[in-house]
């Protein structure tokens, strides 16, 4: 089954752009709303994956929406649109409960790479998600998740956390493109520049851990992300 998204946007022009291409390049289910009170009626007669609210909307505004949203559903994923940028515009959006926040103008490859991060993280709270694989194998090495350790040889590496987060997901992307703004987005729930050079030095402890078989790779790709390659 397709992920069913709630797409509210007062701006008929963009939210039918934003709709067309959520349908076509993230095969979801969308829902569009132009009004906050439609929007409310859509979320009690249907069933949601992940909403997107614009914020300064007539009749009912994002923020009130996403309250009443929160108090039928806590655990759905939430972002919040709007073309104001205020600090107190966004900590009104994350104290409501939204889980994400992107600002007007805004690329829509980047909302699409945001939902995909949103959605995946929900994916691993449920339990569904424990069925899925947690020891891989990377060339001559054993990646064990749930431990945190990479073997080879009989030797054993510890790993952080965040290492292991990556590791993870540069494998379930194993001879694919992993995008950059995805891993940042899904393991830091950021994209900017701090946590992307952040990123880039746990890239460099990783490759150290894998030296030891010559046929394990992270390859750049410029300007996309990274493919891991054995």
């Amino acid at each position: 089954m397709s992920p069913k998204i709630l797409l509210v946007e007062d701006d008929p022009n963009l939210g039918t752009l934003l709709e067309e291409y959520l349908k076509l390049k993230g095969n979801y289910e969308v829902t569009l709303c132009t009004d906050g009170e439609e929007a409310i009626r859509a979320f009690h007669s249907q069933s949601f994956d992940l909403c997107i609210l614009d914020v300064m909307m007539p009749k009912k505004d994002g923020f009130a929406v996403g309250r009443e949203i929160r108090q039928v559903n806590a655990g759905i994923p939430i972002i919040f649109a709007t073309a104001k940028s205020m600090m107190e515009d966004k900590t009104e959006g994350f104290s409501l409960g939204g889980d994400d926040y992107i600002t007007k103008p805004f690329r829509i490859e980047e909302l699409l790479l945001r939902i995909k991060a949103l959605l995946k993280r929900t994916r691993q709270d449920t339990p569904e998600q424990n069925q899925e694989t947690t020891i891989f194998r990377i060339g001559k090495y054993e990646f064990d998740y749930p431990s945190q350790v990479l073997r080879i040889n009989g030797k054993e590496q510890k790993m952080s956390g965040k290492e292991a987060e990556l590791l993870r997901l540069l494998c379930l992307h194993a001879g694919q493109l992993l995008a950059r703004e995805e891993a940042l987005l899904t393991i830091w729930n950021n994209d900017n520049y701090f946590t992307g050079r952040s990123m880039d030095v746990f890239l460099s402890k990783l490759r150290k851990y894998l030296k030891d078989d010559p046929n394990v790779e992270i390859l750049n790709v410029h300007g996309k992300g990274y493919r891991l390659v054995c």
